[in-house]
């Protein structure tokens, strides 16, 4: 899942392609099928909660030895969790060493990192790729991890995703998942809708499906981070990528006529999602659709793990349809999730072996095997007998993307992302009639924290 932390626009132009987004023909002159970036082989100090396991392989010099493990998952929460201490028991086991791992809520995890490496981080963490890993690495905030690569089933592509601005890795993935529409074929059957190609059928749809007294879009506005989804997909479709990515590194202003567009689209669109959504959560949001309650979701294939179920298998996705002729539907958000090592690690060699192991096939599996919903591995030497369709379909869908951003929050400044744009996108959902005042406070914010 989705989120944060500060860039510095001055270098943000240098950022390898996958920082900044991935631009399909740079994926294909590097060889997509057998181990490009989304190749057909590869399919997507806060509280302590201690869950030792004992008993990977190391990589360069690096030595295999106990490890702390920080999880951005809460113990019991469901895949995502189970995923994560799969493999720590799967590393351990093949060790014999101990993993620690210190599972914290998403949000508080995303909310405290800043705190956490500053304080007695763990040695290993889940993180993200994009501006978020390379201002850590900027501020010497996490661990060089150039010896750990090449790592095996990894792409060029990947690397480039764990690539700073100066020219070092600081990363290993794990997972991608793109952003999308999701919906209950059986629903949409049983009600003769079709998924919409164009803005036209999804207006039509919408419309239909208030009149039979069904919520068109699930929303969830809680989660500060779940509205940049929609936000980050209307500024795509009506603005081009290069205008977004632009944007996130404060070369577009936020209160420039193109900006205003977006909130104005989202305004019109508004009526047509689910109310109150400040006080609700994306897993309960996804519960809505689950129920038939709400006909469609904008999110990440995660939307998986808040589904019962009963409900996953009858989920289905399609892309948000063109607002623009001239610019298409062909960009997306596909975030990459991985790890890094802490600088403050208490043992950083341990570190570094236990994340090689991380991003191996065999780690993918392991965690595969302990999840109830299979991820999309980002090596490609991983097995994907457990994939069902909504995986092969993701990889399908961000194989024919042109472009990819990596989401809003982790493609801008954090203090920008969390501290201002999240607080303007919950006051435009809470009042849209003001989206000069919203537009002008952001650019204003933005001014000052990117200089």
């Amino acid at each position: 899942m989705a989120r944060p932390a500060p860039r510095d626009p001055r270098f943000a132009s240098s950022l390898p392609a996958s920082v900044r987004g991935v631009n399909r023909r740079t994926l294909l002159s590097g060889a997509l099928g057998a181990g490009a970036l989304f190749g057909a082989g590869s399919l997507a100090g806060c509280g302590s909660d201690d869950a030792p396991a004992t008993g990977g392989g190391g990589g360069a010099s690096a030595k295999a030895g106990n490890v702390k493990f920080g999880v951005n998952e809460a113990k019991g929460s469901g895949p995502a969790y189970e995923r994560m201490q799969g493999m720590a028991d799967a590393y351990a086991k093949k060790e014999g060493v101990q993993v620690s791992v210190n599972a914290v809520d998403h949000n508080t995890f995303q909310e405290s990192i800043t705190t956490y490496l500053q304080g007695s981080p763990d040695d290993v963490f889940t993180w993200f790729a994009g501006y978020r890993m390379s201002q850590f690495a900027e501020a010497g905030q996490i661990a060089d991890l150039s010896d750990v690569w090449p790592i095996d089933g990894m792409s060029d592509a990947f690397k480039q995703a764990a690539t700073a601005a100066d020219g070092k890795q600081y990363f290993v993935p794990i997972s991608y998942y793109p952003w999308a529409v999701f919906y209950r074929p059986s629903v949409f059957e049983k009600n003769g809708w079709t998924e919409p190609k164009t803005m036209d059928e999804l207006n039509a749809l919408m419309t239909d499906m208030q009149g039979k007294k069904i919520t068109p879009f699930a929303f969830a506005a809680k989660d500060a981070w779940a509205p940049m989804g929609t936000f980050d997909i209307l500024n795509m479709r009506l603005n081009g990528f290069d205008f977004h990515m632009q944007l996130t590194k404060g070369e577009q202003k936020w209160d420039s006529p193109e900006v205003k567009k977006v909130f104005e689209t989202w305004k019109t669109l508004l009526p047509y999602h689910q109310e109150n959504s400040l006080g609700r959560t994306w897993q309960e949001a996804a519960t809505s659709m689950a129920k038939g309650e709400c006909g469609m979701y904008l999110l990440g294939t995660f939307v998986v793990d808040g589904v019962p179920t009963e409900a996953q298998e009858d989920l289905d996705f399609f892309t948000f349809p063109a607002l623009d002729a001239s610019i298409g539907a062909d960009a997306l958000d596909a975030p990459i999730d991985g790890f890094c090592v802490a600088e403050g690690a208490q043992d950083t060699e341990a570190g570094k072996a236990f994340i090689k192991w991380l991003g191996s096939a065999e780690a993918a599996d392991a965690g595969n095997n302990a999840g109830s919903a299979p991820f999309i591995a980002a090596n490609s030497g991983a097995s994907t007998a457990k994939y069902g369709a909504l995986q092969k379909k993701s990889v399908e869908v961000v194989q024919n993307a042109k472009n990819i951003a990596q989401f809003l929050d982790r493609d801008t400044n954090a203090d920008l992302a969390n501290t201002v744009v999240t607080v303007a996108l919950q006051d435009f959902i809470k009042n849209p009639n003001d989206i000069d005042k919203v537009t002008t406070s952001i650019q204003q914010q933005a001014a000052s924290i990117l200089g």
